[in-house]
């Protein structure tokens, strides 16, 4: 692989080293504007919605689509209107897109052939590749006869094979089902990690942004919300999607003290304790497991916050019921199957949730 300046993960790279980005798409009504900058090795995963842009900046990182304005640098070198075939760009599409009627080993070695490698170097480099993705014994194969843990690393390895300085992956471990899913994550992620250049993934799967990427750069409606390392986004989040997206509940208010009335404004909106002792303009957060649910109003109880609420809703979350409470305050309440058994739980119901002070986390909005 290209050899380049050793970085830490999420620090500036030199100049004229990694990618440095500002892609602005038109197409119709929607405008993507994304600001993107990376050092070598780093890993940044593109996070959103479905419509957010996410899918249009990898293309457009690829030369697939091109930029209505912006810039696109890779290594200190311009890469807007450059063709697409003559970037130094790998691409793991999430269908992966093997040519059927080629062997895995012919389907690594396409890229240096196409780079003006002759078969023989061609095939000899997609020998080492596929060693490297353990699928040596898979060479003669053809794409039907592989697993999609086998594909994905073939994809993986006709991109790395061309030696790029971005590598682009979009959903590249949708296609797989859950329990090959976990075993060739733990693989991408050793690979990417021995991966010098930059590389670049789109996901809608929070686990894998977690497990694959340094850098996490939020995006909905054309435009980055929030960026920032898996565990500051996961303990920071600064919208509902994001929060949904890790598992919590999410407020923002107006604080004064220990004390935050969620809403716009200084209405009567509901009140949450928290332990933090702030001022003005602040997002409170806590997980559903927080919430502690009671039939009837609870007494004696050391929760600072209660309110009165109805369940909405019911749904299995993991090996958990998690309930959807509308009324003072509108959360998630994760519970036992037991749990909810016993407070008879269902739609309509009238029920009482507490958190404890403790349990919530009020930061800046």
């Amino acid at each position: 692989m290209t050899g380049s300046a050793t970085t830490t993960a999420g620090a500036p790279a030199p100049a004229g080293e990694g990618l440095d980005a500002r892609l602005v798409v038109e197409r119709g009504a929607f405008r993507l504007d994304v600001a993107l900058t990376a050092a070598p090795g780093d890993v940044v995963a593109l996070l959103g919605p479905n419509g957010a842009g996410k899918t249009t900046a990898l293309r457009a990182l690829a030369g697939l689509v091109p930029l209505t304005g912006g810039h696109l640098r890779l290594d200190g070198t311009e890469l807007d209107g450059v063709p697409t075939e003559s970037r130094p760009v790998g691409f793991v599409f999430q269908d992966y897109l093997l040519f059927p009627h080629l062997t895995a080993l012919d389907n690594v070695a396409f890229g240096p052939r196409c780079h003006g490698a002759g078969k023989a170097r061609a095939r000899a480099e997609a020998a080492v590749w596929l060693e490297r993705m353990g699928l040596s014994e898979h060479g003669s194969a053809k794409p039907r006869h592989l697993s999609g843990g086998q594909a994905q690393r073939v994809a993986l390895a006709r991109a790395l094979a061309t030696r790029p300085r971005l590598l682009l992956l979009d959903e590249p471990l949708a296609a797989l089902d859950a329990r090959t899913r976990l075993d060739v994550r733990a693989q991408l992620r050793r690979h990417l990690a021995e991966f010098e250049a930059v590389a670049v993934l789109v996901t809608h799967d929070p686990l894998d942004a977690m497990v694959l990427a340094d850098r996490l750069v939020v995006v909905e409606d054309g435009r980055v919300v929030q960026e920032g390392t898996p565990s500051g986004i996961a303990r920071h989040p600064r919208t509902d999607y994001i929060a949904h997206l890790v598992g919590l509940n999410l407020y923002c208010g107006e604080a004064e003290g220990h004390t935050v009335r969620v809403g716009p404004g200084p209405g009567p909106g509901p009140l949450i304790t928290t332990t933090e002792d702030l001022t003005g303009p602040v997002f409170v957060a806590f997980p559903p497991s927080a919430v502690t649910l009671h039939r009837d109003r609870p007494t004696g109880s050391s929760a600072r916050n209660l309110w009165r609420c109805e369940v909405a809703g019911l749904e299995t979350h993991g090996d958990q019921i998690r309930a959807g409470l509308t009324g003072d305050l509108p959360l998630a309440a994760d519970l036992t199957t037991v749990a909810a058994a016993e407070l008879d739980l269902r739609p309509g119901a009238t029920v009482w949730a507490t958190v404890k002070a403790a349990q919530t986390h009020a930061y800046p909005a």
